[in-house]
């Protein structure tokens, strides 16, 4: 029997313990659960090492910190990180590391925005948490076929959020277009979660060089914060830079900039 694993993310210790029991009662599922994105991160990082890669991740729209208390019944990963932190973004970051992990967001309510970023960021599915367990599962296995689920309310208003997205990502992309060769390449450093510091040893460049293409990048994408240069970076569908890639490759591909 083939057996599908999968990761229960939720910092609602009662809600991750009984989701996770429930699951682990099906003869062809293998589940266990973490109480954050970081820890969730730690989770996929070591099962792909031990050869054990989860299948599905069910992901907490409204992620937050660890909460403190005795351990559970049901492992879930510790984390010395506090703070609410949205379940949307882990999407994102889960789908680029590992992009055979299908990953299914469960929500306390229907908001046709949030599940259309969902799905912009990789998500297959949007999920009501009180649906049934036969839903979820079929959802699960759904997924698994590549498909995508979402509740049928749901459908109209998600279209039209994906519909206005594709004219921001036309203003994204002209905007992005707009940056300078070595420019992209810190933008798609920041899109990967890299700090000033990183970014600097990975094109070996001083911080202060560093500092100052990252201003020149908020300043020409029009935005103020990171998060929302890295945000209009992924409308405009630049991804991250490979990790996997020798830093001295980027800096010889970037040294006409």
């Amino acid at each position: 029997m083939v057996r599908i694993r999968v990761l229960v993310v939720d910092d609602h210790r009662i809600f991750a313990e009984s989701l996770a029991a429930a699951l682990a009662a099906e003869p062809d599922v293998d589940v266990s659960a973490a109480g954050s994105g970081p820890a969730a991160l730690r989770c996929l990082d070591r099962a792909a090492t031990e050869g054990r890669r989860y299948d599905v991740l069910l992901v907490d729209a409204d992620l937050g910190g660890a909460v403190p208390g005795p351990r559970p019944a049901v492992p879930v990963q510790e984390v010395g990180e506090d703070g609410l932190v949205d379940g949307i973004p882990l999407v994102a970051g889960v789908r680029a590391a590992q992009p055979h992990v299908r990953v299914v967001v469960l929500a306390e309510k229907d908001d046709p925005r949030r599940a259309a970023l969902a799905l912009q960021a990789g998500a297959s599915g949007w999920v009501a948490k009180d649906c049934s367990l036969s839903r979820l599962l079929n959802v699960i296995r759904g997924v698994l076929r590549d498909e995508t689920h979402l509740p049928p309310a749901l459908l109209t208003g998600v279209l039209r959020e994906l519909t206005a997205a594709r004219k921001h990502r036309t203003e994204s992309e002209r905007l992005v277009e707009s940056l300078t060769p070595r420019e992209r390449e810190v933008l798609r450093c920041m899109v990967a979660g890299l700090g000033r510091k990183a970014v600097a040893e990975r094109l070996f460049l001083s911080p202060h060089t560093v500092r100052t293409h990252m201003q020149n990048v908020l300043g020409k994408l029009g935005v103020h914060s990171t998060l929302a240069a890295v945000a209009l970076a992924r409308r405009a569908g630049v991804g991250p830079v490979d990790l996997g890639t020798p830093a001295r490759m980027v800096q010889e591909e970037s040294s006409s900039a």
